[in-house]
């Protein structure tokens, strides 16, 4: 098992999540984020003063994953993200010793999933 922590730009997260929907990759968590790398920010000019912009606009991926999608999912964000300019972003993929899911209780792999288990209940109707 491993998470993936994908830092990409925000005008790119639909582009990203569908690419990742059509290779099955369905789970993640999304959160904005600030920072910088070797864009270095910018400068604005606001009111007649100049303002140094050094914390960039990002957005943040985690998603986890068993082994066999581990290369799935970082080529599908490289894809799908990837401009060719500085900014585009970086990927991390981190060893995930244990995952517990809270409803069933279940741990590890079967933790994570793949294909939702979810069978609808005669409450559902």
């Amino acid at each position: 098992m491993k998470l993936i922590i994908a830092y990409i730009q925000p005008e790119k997260l639909g582009v990203v999540k569908k690419e990742l929907d059509s290779r099955k990759v369905h789970r993640m968590s999304v959160t904005r984020a600030k920072g910088c790398g070797q864009q270095r920010g910018y400068v604005e000019s606001y009111r007649g003063s100049k303002k140094e912009i050094t914390l960039l606009s990002k957005i943040r991926l985690e998603i986890a994953v068993n082994d066999d999608f581990i290369d799935t999912t970082v080529e599908g964000i490289v894809n799908a993200a990837k401009t060719g300019n500085f900014g585009d972003g970086k990927i991390f993929v981190l060893p995930l010793d244990e995952c517990i899911q809270i409803r069933t209780g279940e741990t590890g792999p079967a933790a994570i999933g793949g294909i939702s288990r979810y069978v609808p209940s005669s409450k559902d109707d």
